[in-house]
């Protein structure tokens, strides 16, 4: 693969003078911070949000990485459960996430002498249905990895050239996104679907979603996967923990994992 687009990366961060980047320990953000401190050194530093849903190993995943890195971190509470337009779970509950999270980037960012805010958003995120990126655009945030046209199987190939964690790492979404729309977000609940996926990746699962349905956990693995939850001893310790969790009913989705699956229900044309 040719190498152009980490050289137009590393070269328009460079352009940019500081940067402060929007990090969360995912793919995409783990990538645009390494590049960004290599380019600029002291004048990248990370900023990530502490959330209800933000797992707690993914937390600690990103301060390990900015410590092994030698990268400023900093940590703000980006409290969006407060937000009743968050919390009411509408089509555009995405939008105001982030609204709230790039808010509080560009106020760090200020306080400490940055220059831009970015963001590790890449070319696949234009196809699928995505608020969020109208509170980039309208908030002025960057996103290097659109801009020099960056794809999810490149930034992979890349952060492998890089020697990054994350190369292999599954894709991740915030908890929130286990919830269907217009069924409202509470801590508890996110508390519940975090609890649940932990025990799945225990079990030896690489890739799952625990989808909220009131008190109905409907679970998300690749086919391949599936025969793995129906073996019956691993089949009744997930219905007994999820009980133990919260959840009324366990049932797993016979369609399998797939990115996005709430938004099936919605039209995004309207």
């Amino acid at each position: 693969m040719s190498t152009n687009k980490l050289d137009d990366l590393k070269e328009y961060l460079k352009s940019l003078g500081s940067v402060a980047i929007a990090f969360s320990a995912g793919v995409d953000s783990t990538f645009l911070l390494k590049v960004a401190h290599d380019a600029l050194g002291d004048k990248a530093i990370a900023v990530t949000a502490a959330s209800a849903s933000f797992p707690r190993h993914e937390y600690d995943e990103a301060d390990a990485f900015c410590k092994k890195e030698g990268i400023r971190q900093f940590i703000f509470n980006s409290n969006e459960l407060e937000s009743e337009d968050y919390a009411s779970n509408p089509k555009n509950r995405c939008y105001y996430c982030k609204h709230t999270l790039f808010s509080g980037l560009i106020d760090i960012a200020r306080q400490n002498g940055i220059e831009y805010v970015a963001e590790g958003s890449n070319m696949d995120d234009l196809v699928d249905y995505r608020p969020g990126l109208e509170a980039v655009k309208e908030l002025g945030v960057l996103s290097p990895l659109r801009k020099v046209g960056l794809t999810k199987a490149e930034i992979r190939s890349f952060s492998k050239e890089l020697g990054l964690p994350t190369s292999d790492k599954p894709s991740f979404a915030c908890l929130a996104s286990r919830v269907p729309y217009g069924e409202r977000i509470t801590a508890g609940k996110l508390k519940m679907v975090e609890r649940a996926e932990n025990l799945l990746a225990e079990l030896g699962l690489v890739q799952y979603r625990v989808r909220v349905h009131g008190n109905i956990a409907r679970i998300e693995v690749p086919a391949g996967d599936i025969a793995k939850l129906v073996d019956d001893s691993i089949r009744s310790k997930i219905v007994s923990k999820f009980k133990e969790f919260g959840f009324s009913y366990v049932t797993l989705d016979m369609q399998g994992y797939r990115t996005g699956s709430m938004n099936e229900v919605i039209n995004t044309t309207k």
